[in-house]
């Protein structure tokens, strides 16, 4: 098998590469791959009908938000209207715009004062390419919704083994990670560091950063990601 038909995953991808359907078939495959929340509920794709209502009740118009994150005004209607599906590292940036906090359009309402997720209650969400008939390799599990008031996100994370160099992203915010299974390459700044299971990492998001998988093996880790509302 040729490197360039393997899975390719990265943290990074989990974090900041957008999902674009060419039809509504190819969007309705990535639906499907999705884990369900809470009554049937789908975790990703609701994020832009949640940017949709808020921002319509804050009285902003595309425009506003596009000023305000640097996204323009025609991909902030595709997140909207679910042809775009937002990672994470948008969501924060919305979340900013719309002074409201990343989870509550992760998850939806936040609305108790704990939640426990039970291993087996976990959901699951994978990215997908239909066109192709392969998932990107790698997953995440949200471990904190509906928890109101919540300054973390939490976020078990499987990466597939990578072949590709990806560029390094920034957004507001912090980030921890713990390594459970695996080995991870963390690039920060100019430094590059290979961390094992038992080894863990906190920087700020705002420094240009690249986390994957290293070697052959599946990785896990968890993730926190902090960002100030």
């Amino acid at each position: 098998m040729k490197d360039k038909d393997k899975d390719l995953g990265s943290y990074d991808d989990f974090l900041h590469h957008l999902s674009r359907f060419a039809s509504k078939d190819e969007e309705q495959a990535f639906m499907d791959s999705l884990g369900r929340g809470p009554d049937g509920e789908d975790i990703a794709v609701r994020v832009g009908e949640r940017v949709k209502t808020v921002r319509e009740q804050r009285g902003l118009s595309l425009q506003d938000i596009a000023q305000r994150t640097g996204l323009d005004a025609p991909t902030l209607g595709e997140i909207e209207e679910g042809a775009m599906a937002p990672p994470l590292g948008t969501v924060i940036k919305l979340a900013k715009a719309l002074e409201m906090k990343m989870g509550y359009f992760i998850s939806g309402e936040e609305d108790k004062a704990y939640t426990i997720v039970r291993h087996g209650d976990r959901k699951v969400v994978s990215r997908f390419d239909s066109k192709k008939g392969r998932h990107y390799g790698y997953e995440y599990e949200s471990l904190a919704p509906h928890k109101k008031d919540r300054h973390m996100e939490p976020f078990l994370v499987t990466l597939q083994p990578s072949v590709t160099e990806e560029e390094r992203s920034t957004h507001d915010g912090q980030e921890f990670i713990f390594v459970l299974a695996g080995k991870m390459q963390v690039r920060l700044g100019d430094e590059i560091h290979v961390l094992e299971p038992g080894d863990s990492i906190y920087y700020d998001s705002t420094v240009p950063h690249l986390v994957k998988g290293h070697g052959e093996e599946t990785t896990k880790i968890l993730a926190v990601l902090y960002a100030e509302k």
